[in-house]
């Protein structure tokens, strides 16, 4: 098998504001990228010297006259789907940002499309590899948890009125598919879904409350579980000074994650136990908790890195490849469609309904 250091890799979108975080891990994890392209030619050019690597404005041009290994794709998200399955068919291996595509149906055609080719798909969720989402992965992992009980996820990204000014594309249904469901939140329902699971039902409330912008800065949605376990979620553009916080509350164990801090609650005998054996009236069963400082390293692209170079050297799927990546974008586009219909929607999302509105908003046609 090749050795990974030996891979040749091209940017797309290599003009992008993320790509710096890319770079960075990059040059940390030796990859050699033999060419980049960008629609916006000045900056992409710039960046291209920079790396010291070939320029294309056309990705198709570049696929076939450099033939490259892997291709690492930061473009806008509405573009991800074609991009992706050019790339796949010209026989590369994919790391694509996040959200993987704007709907669930482009996500599914990307899932085959890399099944098909025998390439790994990757999305770039690097917050999966923070020490504190590990250590809570493992615990889940291990049932240390037992039955779901609850879950809540709250999480503030905060953004300006600049903020959505520096680009053309953003905070619109023609060149987003979405607002801070799509942009920002990724991350949180990632996390989410990662260490819960997808629920079955999903009752969503979106609304554009204070920026100027054609999609949703908030959204708030209700969960209900396989097991009939509840969930709860918020996310926005417009809240401040609140820390991140995600519960997850089993029968024998809960898990609080505030920042980087991972707190473990664990009762014996487990919550169900107690209740059915009990007989006090009021008594808890006994409970202890230990609480982890761990490192912060959410910014980290290397990891994502590490994990694409050694998923592609072992023959192996990475850790967020397509298959994981779609669980966020289920989520949200259930929370979107929820929103906009007044009702439940029950997962899997129901693909052409969710087009179909899709397609209302970009025309204009929903409010």
């Amino acid at each position: 098998m090749s050795n990974v250091d030996s891979l040749r890799y091209v940017v797309i979108g290599v003009a992008a504001s993320i790509f710096p975080a890319h770079r960075r891990a990059q040059v940390a994890e030796n990859i050699t990228i033999i060419a980049a392209c960008d629609l916006r030619a000045e900056p992409g050019k710039q960046r291209a010297a920079e790396i010291g690597c070939a320029f294309y404005e056309d990705y198709r041009v570049m696929l076939a006259e450099t033939k490259p290994d892997a291709a690492i794709i930061v473009t806008p998200h509405p573009s991800h789907p074609s991009i992706a399955m050019d790339c796949l068919r010209a026989g590369c291996h994919v790391l694509l940002e996040k959200p993987m595509a704007i709907d669930v149906g482009s996500a599914d055609q990307m899932i085959a499309e890399a099944n098909k080719s025998g390439r790994i798909l990757a999305i770039n969720f690097q917050h999966r590899f923070r020490p504190a989402v590990e250590k809570a992965r493992q615990l889940v992992a291990e049932g240390a948890l037992g039955g779901l009980v609850r879950t809540l996820s709250i999480e503030p990204w905060y953004r300006t009125a600049y903020y959505y000014r520096t680009a053309s594309w953003r905070a619109k249904w023609t060149s987003e598919g979405g607002g801070v469901l799509l942009n920002q939140a990724p991350h949180t329902l990632d996390i989410l879904c990662h260490l819960a699971g997808l629920p079955s039902k999903v009752w969503g409330w979106t609304r554009t409350r204070y920026h100027s912008i054609e999609v949703e800065d908030s959204a708030q949605a209700m969960f209900e579980y396989p097991n009939g376990a509840p969930g709860y979620l918020t996310v926005s553009t417009v809240e401040v000074g609140v820390q991140p916080r995600l519960q997850i509350i089993g029968e024998k164990s809960a898990l609080e994650l505030v920042g980087n801090q991972l707190t473990i609650y664990r009762a014996t005998p487990s919550s169900r136990e107690h209740m059915l054996t009990s007989t006090e009236m009021f008594g808890n069963p006994e409970t202890s908790s230990e609480m982890l400082d761990l490192p912060d390293t959410s910014g980290a692209h290397v990891s994502v890195y590490r994990d694409f170079k050694a998923a592609i050297q072992e023959g192996r799927q990475p850790r967020s490849n397509g298959s994981e990546g779609i669980l966020s974008l289920e989520l949200a586009n259930a929370i979107t469609l929820s929103s906009f219909t007044d009702r439940a929607v029950t997962l899997p999302v129901d693909r052409a309904a969710y087009r179909e509105l899709l397609a209302d908003l970009q025309a204009g046609r929903r409010r």
